[in-house]
Parts: structure tokens; sequence; C-alpha cells
């Protein structure tokens, strides 16, 4: 398994450097509108997918199968990224981290156009050092904006091994060189069964706050924080979502009417154009779980229900996050072109059908 994990973000490290050298000002897609089908025989990780009738509002569904994935919505600018999430400011416009040195920012005014806007840490992480091997490269950066800053947490690791570790930054502005180390959250070392990485924090309707984190190894965790210093709150870890040692990883929990929505990202990151990432999801009632497909599977027995996998130019989309903007709910995440295996933003809008199960659009 170390092996497979070693070769999983030596990969992941060789995409981005990909990333770094190509500056893309480029039009990634169109937004697409689906229409029902007639339903179709599904296996058991049962696939939602779209096909295009023009226009801007999603449609009614019926809970029926989709004949197509869509494009990724328009985005220009500085679009080379690896591991997004999306926070909008309460002052207006967006801003984005992902993998990168010292955790990458960029931003936009609009959720099209993106500009790189520096890092978090332009004077680097020291921190950070003992678990990337003294490299600079931190993963999978999660931004929100609670209590009046930003909480930025984030990833650090090296290649092949789960000796890896969660950290927690605060800024009042979210800008490059405004971050304050806050500490570590939680770390996870070679003889435990998880991988502290790839963190996203969730608050649940009582005010808890939460902290999905895992790659594969046993699954995908979740621990409780303390809302007052985003910290670890107790010792307990509760596993979520596992595919029995298979390729699963960067949970991402969305509360959204009734349910709270586990999206999370199967197969193989970071091969370029031969990437298989897909995107999967399940739900539940409690934060904690237990988080159910469409079909009633338990994510923690394999359960999940594919939203968006490779097609088209499309190779390897996933390392998902979903933000809340005034047109609805929006998935953020990256793709490989399948024509130069280049690492790009992706970003569509989510429907959800009469049964309540996202769909992109």
């Amino acid at each position: 398994m170390s092996q497979l994990l070693g070769a999983h973000r030596h990969r992941r490290w060789r995409a981005l450097l990909t990333v770094a050298v190509c500056a893309v000002t480029a039009v990634a897609g169109t937004v697409l509108n689906p229409k029902p089908v007639a339903a179709a025989t599904t296996d058991t990780n049962q696939q939602w997918q779209l096909t295009s009738v023009g226009g801007n509002e999603p449609p009614a569904t019926t809970g029926t199968v989709l004949a197509q994935y869509p494009a990724p919505g328009r985005v220009t600018g500085d679009i080379g990224v690896h591991d997004p999430t999306v926070v909008k400011r309460p002052t207006g416009g967006y801003l984005m981290v992902h993998t990168g040195n010292n955790v990458a920012l960029k931003t936009s005014t609009d959720r099209t156009d993106w500009r790189n806007a520096g890092s978090a840490f332009p004077g680097g992480a020291p921190w950070t050092l003992s678990y990337t091997n003294g490299g600079r490269n931190l993963w999978a950066g999660d931004i929100s904006y609670h209590n009046g800053q930003y909480w930025l947490y984030y990833s650090a690791s090296s290649f092949g091994s789960n000796r890896s570790a969660i950290f927690l930054a605060t800024s009042p502005t979210g800008t490059s060189g405004s971050w304050t180390n806050r500490g570590l959250v939680i770390e996870s070392r070679t003889s435990d069964n998880f991988n502290a990485i790839d963190p996203n924090l969730a608050v649940d309707d009582q005010g808890r706050w939460w902290l999905s984190f895992g790659s594969f190894w046993s699954g995908l965790k979740l621990v409780q924080v303390n809302p007052s210093n985003g910290l670890r709150l107790d010792g307990t870890i509760r596993s979520i979502a596992g595919r029995g040692g298979g390729a699963i990883e960067a949970p991402y929990i969305f509360k959204r009417g009734a349910y709270y929505y586990l999206w999370v990202s199967w197969d193989m990151c970071c091969r370029g154009a031969s990437s298989t990432y897909r995107v999967m999801v399940g739900r539940s009632t409690s934060i904690t779980g237990p988080y159910l497909d469409r079909n009633g599977r338990d994510m923690n027995a394999g359960g999940g229900t594919e939203i968006l996998a490779g097609h088209d130019n499309v190779r390897g989309p996933g390392h998902q996050a979903v933000f809340a903007d005034n047109d609805g709910d929006i998935l953020v995440y990256h793709y490989y072109n399948a024509s130069n295996g280049a690492a790009l933003l992706g970003i569509n809008r989510i429907g959800y059908d009469n049964a309540g199960w996202p769909f992109l659009f």
C-alpha cells in the first residue's frame, strides 16, 4: 500500500510541475444544462450523467439517470490548479487555495477569471518541514470564513508515507503573508492505519465544528474541533468512508436541506491524461454518518454514487469542494486536459433531483 501511495503522491508532484510551467489562459468549456432521459440499468455505484439542452437553469428531474456529464464551466486566467477549494468573500469576490509551495492562493471577482495571488506563507512554513522532508509543497488546503476571519487547514506530508500532518492558520484578510500559524491539528504516524491529509472543515446544525480528512489506508475520518480555536477537541476518530484499502480520498462535507452530503474522490489522481479520478457522493441526516449512497449502501462499506467521471476532453476529475453562491451550490475540482495532461480548474453548478440527490450542470 505504501508503494501505491508513493506512486500516487509522486505523480501528484509531477502533475504540479506541469501546472507550474504552464501559464494557462484558456476557456475550459461551457456551462451545459441537463435534461432527464430514460432510466438505465446501473451497477452498485449508480452514475448520474447530464446532456446539453441550452439555457441557464437546471431542469426538474425525476430521479432518472442522465445521459452524459457536463463540460466544466468557462474559466479564464491562471487556471492551472491541483486540489482547489473556494470561499466566497463577505466583501465580494472569491478566494481559492490549492496545492503548491507554501499553499498557493488565487482570487476572482466573478468566479470566471482567476489570478494568482501569491502564497499563504511567502516566508515559508518551517513547522511543516519535518513532515515534508524539507520540501515547501503543501497539499490540499481547505479554506472557509467564520467569526470574522478566514480559516485554512492544510496538509504536510512526504511521498509514499503516512507520516503526515494537518495544520491550521487564520487570517483577517486571506491575503498572502497575512496568515498566522495556529498549530498542529492532527498527525498520523507510519504505525497508524490512516493518513492525515486532505482536510475539510464542516459545521453542523448545532454549531459544532468537525474536520474530515484521509487518503487511502483505512479510508476517511472525522474528528471534532473546537470552534474557539479550530484545534482538536477530543481523541475520538470516527470512520466515515472506506473501500477496504482501495483508492479513496479528499472528503468534503456540505449541508443542503435535510442532509449532509459527503463528497469524495475515488481511484487514481495525478497521472495526467491517464488519471482515473472520479467524484462520488453519499448522504446522511447526521454529520457523523452513516453516509449512504443512492442504493442505500454505507460508504464505510464501499458505497458511493458517481457524480462526475472522465468524459470528452476531461480526464480524472476530482479533489472536489462545494460552496454556496447566489446562483446555487457550486462544485470546484481539478481535471486533466486529455490533449496535454495539464491540470486545470473545473467549476460546475449543482442541482438536486426530486429525491434530493445532486447532479451537475
